[in-house]
């Protein structure tokens, strides 16, 4: 008699603990992907795309450690 009573209360405590962590690893998903969604968006922000073009009059090429002008 005393197992079945104890097979029952670990049946109902398996079946009480069931739904919440099936809901804390929906949710888990659910703040990874915002969280992508997040650094993606804030790669946006960063990227050379984004920033104002500077109006360069002479172009400059780095050569050995030397800075070399070539004009136009």
């Amino acid at each position: 008699m005393e197992k079945k009573n104890n097979l029952e209360l670990g049946q109902m405590l398996l079946s009480l603990t069931t739904t919440p962590w099936l809901l804390s690893m929906l949710a888990v998903d659910n703040i990874m992907e915002n969280l992508i969604e997040l650094g993606i968006s804030s790669e946006e922000i960063f990227r050379g795309e984004s920033l104002p073009m500077l109006n360069v009059s002479e172009l400059e090429l780095f050569v050995d450690g030397e800075v070399e002008i070539e004009e136009d």
